[in-house]
């Protein structure tokens, strides 16, 4: 059985490189179909987007929404080949491609709730409300990153009246069922007069990447990585530049 696993995953090897030294000889055409979660690489999406089909004219782009309940569900069953998501991913079976870009921490609380006046909130005090649950197969540990069910102390968190998307989410802090950690850029991308953000202490930052399956990379796919790291890169020297006093400091993309 061994040898068969193996002569297996050496045909699926050869099988890719193939495919990958065809795409080449003949350029990149076909259909890449591409997931992402949220806002994506927020501004960086259409960048990303620009940079693929300006060398690839040939290839069709067919973006398709994923939701935070099953964050990787899509990719699994290979209705998208690729996904720009958030991180962690820690599948076996799964590549993690370049990380596009990393943002801070906000907590949204309804207005009028007692954070919404501060000017940061630290994680300690989640242990003091309730917080917006998701329900859906998102691994343990990616929800865990994203909403802790304990503080650094090891007060307990309360995760209560689960939802499954990310609007479900928004209605339910809306209404006053709880609040919830969310990233910076949803101040730009879901902005609504009855949420307030505010920034958040001891909260490690939010990075989104590229991730696709391991066994299905194909020539469509490493192109479009390709893309993401020149986009990445470019950002990488737009920001050296404008900052020549701060170059042995470490920059987060």
């Amino acid at each position: 059985m061994q040898f068969w696993h193996d002569a297996k995953e050496a045909y699926q090897q050869l099988d890719q490189a193939f495919e990958r030294a065809s795409a080449t000889a003949r350029g990149i055409d076909g259909v890449l179909r591409v997931g992402f979660l949220g806002s994506g690489a927020n501004e960086w999406t259409s960048e990303l987007v620009t940079e693929f089909r300006t060398r690839h004219p040939g290839c069709e782009l067919r973006m398709t929404e994923v939701h935070c309940a099953d964050p990787l569900g899509p990719l699994r069953i290979g209705d998208v080949d690729v996904l720009i998501t958030r991180l962690p991913v820690e599948e076996p079976d799964l590549t993690v491609g370049p990380v596009l870009l990393s943002e801070p921490r906000m907590l949204a609380v309804p207005v009028g709730h007692p954070f919404s006046r501060r000017s940061s909130v630290p994680v300690e005090d989640l242990a003091r409300v309730e917080v917006i649950d998701i329900v859906g197969p998102a691994p343990d540990y990616w929800w865990e990153f994203h909403v802790p069910t304990t503080t650094p102390n090891g007060r307990p968190i309360n995760r209560r009246h689960g939802v499954r998307t990310f609007q479900e989410l928004l209605t339910a802090i809306a209404n006053g069922l709880g609040v919830s950690p969310v990233v910076e850029s949803v101040s730009r991308y879901y902005a609504r007069p009855d949420i307030v953000l505010v920034p958040m202490r001891d909260m490690p930052a939010s990075e989104v990447a590229l991730v696709w399956r391991t066994a299905g990379e194909t020539a469509r796919v490493r192109a479009f990585a390709d893309a993401a790291e020149r986009v990445v890169a470019r950002h990488q020297d737009e920001m050296m530049r404008g900052q020549p006093d701060r170059l042995d400091e470490e920059i987060f993309i």
